[in-house]
């Protein structure tokens, strides 16, 4: 009896010790799952790099018992995970960004990435922290970071979590998130520099064109009553500069609807693939603005591409991606032929060539990139090229912007003076003769 109770006691010990559930990735890239007895979950994770594995998920867990509300219970928290959350509102770019910036540097120290997670969700708001709090029920639940983050395509784009999932598979996944975030951050100056850039034109022309408007509703009709009260004989130019006043000031509810129905019917008319791909053909062609358009939408695929194949995804996966990211119909197609090229044996430059989306420069690059094997170190040359590219022809479009600004401005201030002044001149000269 009393060798009975020594055992049971025993056994009570052994029940004791903390139990931790993990996935890992060993040295081949495959992915590990299995349980570790270890003190702490720092002591855990010791061990299993220990063995040679790279963990990406330390959980600790009990035996299930009947009653025991702190037991584990993956089936349970997967159905957490499934469900629905209503969020107003998106996730900004730079917040993403900083949370992947942050994310890399808490791997690099060795943190499990459940405790991660679990720091930058308590400094985390809106989406963001709701994404980040049920993925981490869904990595206790048994998934991994990459199956997680796809789960919530509104905050993780498919490029994203494949630059993720390359990081787990080659057990790196803290220089993967350290190359995403420097991916995106030059994405976002870039971004940045276009926007800043166009904002001092935009304010001006908005300024300058409430003015005009309040000119051609308000003191126009002015005018126009006193010429019409003194009947005088009208030149040409004031006929046609009272006429279009007057269809402004008879109208006018009407102007605010051309700028928001172009708009609705250019997001009509883009989601007609054929229809679509003919505007984004054209946007490369427009006169300024084209040029930007094109730099910067090679320089978009060419960095992507080459922070996607440096991450070790392979090629054809790596193309897919690159294709959704581009935001341009156009070279959306050229990247599919790309994909089907390569998928049949033959290269990338010959496809994209054919498209005539690319500068001759860009396609002898990528040639030079494939046959030397680093095509990875040519795309990134590609993209830093034209990023430069793109800032010179930003700062050259803005200095060209402010002269035409002030031709415009001054040409349609001249003529609605002269078209009102003259007959008030040729009145005058009219009582001088009398």
């Amino acid at each position: 009896m009393q060798e009975f109770r020594v055992n049971t006691f025993a056994k009570k010990e052994v029940l004791k010790v903390p139990i931790f559930q993990y996935s890992a990735v060993n040295n081949k890239g495959q992915t590990v799952k299995d349980k570790i007895e270890a003190s702490t979950s720092d002591e855990a994770v010791v061990k299993i790099r220990g063995l040679g594995f790279f963990p990406s998920s330390v959980k600790e867990v009990k035996a299930q018992q009947k009653g025991d509300k702190t037991s584990f219970d993956a089936t349970s928290a997967k159905k957490k995970s499934k469900g629905m959350s209503i969020s107003i509102g998106g996730v900004k770019s730079k917040d993403i960004t900083s949370f992947t910036r942050q994310l890399s540097t808490l791997v690099d120290a060795g943190l499990p990435i459940i405790r991660g997670l679990k720091i930058l969700a308590t400094q985390a708001r809106g989406l963001l922290k709701k994404t980040l709090l049920r993925s981490i029920e869904d990595i206790e639940g048994g998934s991994t970071l990459s199956e997680a983050f796809a789960r919530h395509p509104r905050v993780f784009d498919k490029l994203y979590v494949n630059m993720v999932k390359a990081g787990e598979a080659g057990g790196a996944l803290d220089i993967i998130l350290q190359r995403l975030a420097d991916f995106r951050e030059k994405i976002e100056r870039l971004i940045r520099k276009i926007v800043s850039a166009m904002v001092y034109p935009s304010v001006v022309m908005v300024a300058a064109s409430g003015i005009l408007l309040g000119l051609m509703i308000f003191i126009i009709p002015n005018f126009a009553k006193i010429f019409q009260e003194l009947d005088l004989e009208l030149p040409l130019p004031t006929k046609m500069l009272i006429a279009f006043s007057t269809l402004l000031k008879n109208n006018w509810v009407f102007i605010p609807t051309i700028p928001i129905g172009t708009i609705v019917l250019y997001k009509l008319l883009g989601k007609i693939k054929r229809i679509r791909l003919i505007i984004d053909r054209l946007k490369f062609k427009i006169p300024v603005i084209g040029p930007i358009i094109n730099k910067s939408t090679i320089s978009k695929f060419a960095r992507t591409l080459a922070t996607l194949s440096s991450s070790g995804v392979p090629i054809l996966e790596a193309l897919n991606n690159v294709k959704d990211a581009t935001g341009n119909t156009a070279m959306s197609k050229a990247i599919q032929n790309i994909h089907d090229s390569i998928r049949g044996g033959e290269t990338i430059a010959k496809p994209l060539r054919a498209a005539k989306v690319c500068d001759e420069i860009v396609i002898n690059m990528i040639e030079v990139g494939e046959e030397t094997g680093e095509l990875d170190k040519m795309l990134s040359k590609v993209a830093d090229n034209y990023d430069d590219q793109v800032d010179r022809a930003v700062e050259a479009m803005v200095s060209l912007i402010e002269p035409m600004m002030i031709v415009f401005l001054g040409g349609a201030v001249g003529f609605i003076v002269i078209a009102m002044f003259v007959p008030l001149i040729k009145l005058m000269e009219g009582l001088g003769a009398k």
